[in-house]
């Protein structure tokens, strides 16, 4: 037996998940309609036992059938967001008077170099599968969103601070899942592919670009911005014969790094793959070679005496 706590909007916590579709009966509580989620009505408080493999979906835990539930020692699991509050706080602390020196000094410039090595991290954390350095990582991530959020809050000419952040990224959110938030669907959505063409057909539109290369971040690794590119490119109906031809380095890995783009590939996760793993053999070449004797720079019969096959 299970209590879920939801909020007025009807979002279920993911947590919650494995509970309500493994469940013999999911009942609609104080707050929530009858058919969300396949819930039924609630029946009498009493019909519940120990034994009973059902759950409750309520925005109100003081209601009868909620506290026949949690008197039988039924697990209570609520919609996240409170400690973002209390992140938000903290954030807002060290910036006030009295909060921390080096925080009150720093400015969206000076926290760039930061954003990027938190992202870097996330990703090299999502990379080797490090649940325990992902869960860090991104709140590393998190940080900085709230840190320059208050930043900007400060700003005298044109503050905004988290809540509008987090306001503008829900009306994003719900305004590109017509088919998720809109009482008649979205016929132009059957499956993940299509919702991504949909999601750039209403992004285009809601931001009244002109190009197909307009919003796209020239500051990104060469690779990456390569790829996406001939991507949007692709997406406008330009031919592949007019991608960027030549001898150069630069033509021969724009070339290189399209075609993959073209064929599904992501060139930019292929090529750090193939970075991290001619970095792991180095390392084991230099381990190899340090337990018989030897120290760096090595010959070249050395490297490929150790190096691992």
């Amino acid at each position: 037996m299970t209590v879920v706590l939801v909020g007025e909007a009807p979002v279920l916590p993911a947590a919650a998940l494995p509970a309500v579709r493994g469940a013999a009966a999911v009942y609609a509580g104080e707050g929530v309609d009858p058919g969300v989620w396949g819930a039924e009505p609630v029946p009498p408080a009493a019909a519940f036992t120990p034994a009973t493999d059902v759950v409750l979906l309520t925005t109100d835990p003081a209601e009868p059938a909620a506290r026949a539930l949690v008197a039988a020692g039924s697990p209570v699991i609520r919609t996240p967001g409170a400690p973002l509050l209390d992140a938000a706080a903290v954030m807002d602390r060290l910036r006030s008077p009295g909060g921390c020196p080096w925080d009150a000094e720093q400015d969206h410039k000076s926290l760039r170099q930061y954003l990027v090595e938190e992202t870097y991290e996330l990703l090299e954390a999502i990379e080797d599968g490090d649940r325990a350095a992902l869960r860090e990582e991104l709140g590393d991530v998190l940080l900085q969103v709230l840190f320059h959020a208050r930043i900007a809050a400060e700003d005298p000419s044109a503050p905004f601070g988290i809540d509008e952040v987090a306001a503008d990224l829900v009306a994003k959110l719900v305004g590109r899942h017509p088919h998720v938030f809109s009482g008649d669907g979205d016929p132009a959505v059957r499956d993940a592919t299509t919702q991504q063409q949909r999601w750039e057909e209403l992004k285009q539109a809601e931001k009244q670009r002109t190009s197909s290369l307009d919003g796209v971040a020239t500051t990104q690794p060469a690779v990456a911005l390569a790829a996406k590119l001939v991507q949007r490119a692709a997406r406008a109906g330009l031919p592949a014969d007019l991608l960027p031809t030549g001898d150069d380095t630069g033509s021969t890995l724009f070339a290189v790094a399209a075609l993959a783009k073209l064929a599904g590939e992501d060139p930019e996760t292929e090529l750090r793959a193939a970075a991290r793993a001619f970095a792991q053999r180095v390392r084991a070449a230099e381990l190899s070679a340090r337990t018989a004797g030897l120290t760096t720079p090595l010959p070249p019969e050395a490297w490929r005496t150790h190096w691992p096959t």
